[in-house]
């Protein structure tokens, strides 16, 4: 009996080492990162624990628990940290508000669903889009904490259809149905549904953008100043582990101005009419590990931004030292993606492993004049793209601000001059990149006063309706690339159009 117990013991350590050792794998920074990458440090926090329940929460979905969340997080807050746990149940809630060293610990059977009711998210200073705006209060929020947490296996949920627009093109007719049975209003030809009068009227004035009239009353358009669902500012050493966050009222999760963020496994949905339902933000952020995650969203999925224009290159925070591997994305205007905002410059970044599946583009790389901003030393490899709605890779330096698969051609503007709002990519590479259909395997359009430069494609294969088109772009290299079967080749600047 003691031999079977010990032969037992020995095969079960085994065991574990095996899944520590795989489990070190997934969660570990690659070692053959193409560029100087320092090491990401994981929160710390102590290890005592209260639950919302213990503050008087209660799981019905109906009762009210903000004040529950707040104490929770306050009654650790005041001896150095520690884990809110959130247990089984629907918890109705406000905005939570995180602090150094918490963790916000969901289980399995958890869902924390925010309150529709305004009143209950401020209009404060913020910034969004790379601007320095006013928006209403993130439902989960933090600025300069150090060491937060938001982990577990339950689900986040921002309530967010009862702020956003929505499209009639984008549903069907049974479901925009029950949309307009909601009550709100509908724009004069019917073609979009808005939650109340004054993001009608706040839409008016911002167009396709989503900054209107200062003039207007910040309360009247409150609605239309929806927030991200996750708003990080000027955190460091963050953990986002296992959890769903979804229906966010605008962009999912946004760090911005962030140092050393690990994100792994998590999921994010949003629905695919969703209007700004970006997946996750990374923006300006230095060590980011984004990996074992899937996007399922409606707008963005993956994304990486420097700020705005003027405001953009006023900050000056370069988005730098990012690696994501094994990242799924179902639905989005993009499956990684960079810009437009990237005034403040992007580089060091490694997308490996990926999978793009249904994305309108897979790998999408967007600005415009005006924006400014470097974006280098980009590396994509192990790319797997099935089904994509237009591109597969696109370079588009006259972005406009719609969906890829949307745009329409537009005439080449003339040269200007070239000054610290003309925006720049170059040295980014492909690699072992499998696209099977798309409308367009790769579209390549720069500014003709600084065109793109030091794009290389690499052993990779694209099945599309149309292939390469390029134009004011430099030096831009294939080795071993096949679109539809016939290989392409490095060719003279604008003189490629290969279909």
């Amino acid at each position: 009996m003691n031999k079977a117990k010990a032969l037992l013991t020995i095969a079960l350590t085994a065991l574990a080492t095996i899944s520590c050792q795989q489990g070190k794998r997934l969660h570990t920074l690659p070692d053959d990162i193409p560029f100087p990458m320092r090491s990401i440090a994981l929160p710390s926090i102590p290890g005592r624990q209260v639950s919302i329940a213990d503050f008087g929460a209660v799981g019905d979905g109906v009762t009210l628990c903000t004040s529950a969340f707040e104490q929770a997080i306050a009654s650790l807050d005041g001896k150095g940290g520690g884990i809110v746990n959130v247990p089984a149940g629907i918890w109705l809630t406000g905005p939570i508000g995180l602090r150094s060293h918490i963790e916000l610990r969901l289980d399995r059977d958890a869902v924390i669903v925010f309150s529709t009711d305004q009143d209950l998210y401020p209009i404060i200073d913020t910034n969004f889009e790379g601007l320095d705006v006013r928006r209403c209060l993130s439902p989960i929020h933090a600025e300069g904490a150090t060491d937060i947490a938001i982990t577990g296996e339950g689900i986040i949920d921002g309530n967010g259809d009862a702020w956003r627009e929505v499209k009639r093109r984008k549903v069907g007719d049974d479901q925009w149905k029950s949309i307009v049975k909601k009550g709100g209003v509908l724009a004069d030809d019917g073609s979009v549904w808005y939650p109340d009068e004054g993001y009608r009227k706040a839409r008016a004035t911002a167009g396709s953008l989503n900054y209107p009239d200062p003039s207007l009353d910040e309360q009247e358009i409150k609605t239309f100043l929806r927030p991200v669902l996750v708003s990080l500012r000027e955190c460091e050493r963050i953990l986002l582990s296992g959890v769903t966050f979804q229906n966010s009222p605008c962009w999912n999760l946004h760090p911005l101005w962030c140092k050393d963020l690990t994100i792994r496994d998590i999921t994010v949905r949003n629905p695919h009419y969703s209007a700004n339902g970006d997946g996750i933000d990374i923006d300006a952020c230095d060590g980011v590990f984004l990996t074992g995650s899937s996007f399922d969203v409606g707008d963005d999925a993956i994304c990486i931004k420097s700020g705005k224009d003027e405001d953009g290159r006023r900050h000056a925070r370069v988005c730098r030292n990012l690696v994501i591997t094994d990242c799924t994305v179902y639905h989005g205007h993009g499956g990684f993606v960079v810009g437009s905002e990237m005034s403040g410059g992007v580089e060091n970044i490694l997308v490996r492993g990926c999978r793009f599946i249904g994305t309108d583009v897979g790998l999408r790389f967007k600005s415009t004049r005006g924006r400014g901003g470097l974006v280098k030393d980009i590396w994509c490899e192990d790319i797997y793209m099935k089904d994509i709605v237009s591109y597969g890779v696109i370079f588009n330096l006259y972005y406009a601000g719609v969906a890829a698969s949307d745009m329409a051609d537009g005439a080449i503007e003339p040269i200007v001059e070239v000054d610290e709002t003309t925006p720049e990519m170059r040295d980014i590479h492909f690699s072992n990149i499998v696209c099977s259909g798309a409308k367009q395997a790769i579209y390549i359009n720069g500014l003709p006063e600084l065109p793109l430069s030091g794009l290389s494609f690499g052993n990779s294969t694209f099945t599309a309706s149309k292939g390469l088109e390029m134009h004011n772009e430099k030096g831009t290299t294939f080795n071993n690339v096949r679109i539809n079967g016939e290989e392409v080749f490095a060719t003279e600047p604008d003189a490629a159009n290969v279909n």
